[in-house]
């Protein structure tokens, strides 16, 4: 599916408003594309984190259809505004773009979403991705995120889905091993810490 710009269907003002917008030194995109909003003692957590659950709360399903449409910095952010107001009515739309895979960066957004949606389903669009991509050593895309969802997923299930991808000989030793040679330091412990401290950044500052 071709990009499509916001503004040649009317929503303009989005990138500006949920993309571009400082809640901190930087535009939210590349705060949401990097990891230090999670970090201790961070100078604009608080601010950053209200404005974003605000957003989350309040934009409505157009514009979030709108951002999903254009490029990455726009589907990051949109996948995190769905995430965490848990807009599960995009589902379906977050499993075919992290499937498809068109660009980089925002397929982490598209797993922390799932992850907060936090059911069945979420953890069966995470194995079809893994199913689809594990076997493909020489595509480094959102291999290890999405193991980190299916784990935290797996444990809040009762289920075991990860099991099959990460026993002994299994897709993901084989991936892994491409994954640490290009340094990505991808273990499952770590990916499924990242999607913990995610989704708990997003409980701890849920609305009352």
């Amino acid at each position: 599916m071709p990009f499509q710009r916001p503004e040649e269907i009317g929503y303009g003002y989005v990138i500006e408003r949920y993309v571009t917008r400082k809640d901190s030194d930087f535009p939210r995109y590349r705060e949401l594309n990097s990891r230090r909003f999670l970090q201790p003692g961070w100078l604009h957590a608080e601010r950053f984190a209200r404005h974003v659950i605000d957003d989350a709360a309040t934009i409505t399903d157009a514009e979030l259809e709108a951002l999903l449409s254009y490029e990455w910095r726009a589907r990051l952010t949109a996948a995190w505004l769905i995430g965490v107001g848990r807009r599960e009515a995009f589902r379906e739309r977050i499993g075919s773009l992290l499937l498809d895979s068109e660009v980089c960066f925002s397929g982490k957004g598209y797993c922390f979403a799932l992850a907060r949606f936090g059911t069945h389903a979420d953890a069966e669009i995470l194995c079809a991705y893994l199913d689809r991509y594990l076997p493909r050593s020489d595509l480094v895309y959102d291999q290890h995120r999405a193991l980190g969802a299916l784990l935290r997923l797996d444990t809040q299930l009762g289920t075991h889905h990860a099991d099959r991808f990460t026993g002994p000989g299994g897709l993901w030793d084989r991936w892994d091993r491409w994954g640490q040679a290009l340094d990505l330091n991808s273990t499952c412990t770590e990916q499924r810490l990242w999607t913990d401290l995610q989704c708990e950044f997003a409980d701890g500052w849920s609305r009352p």
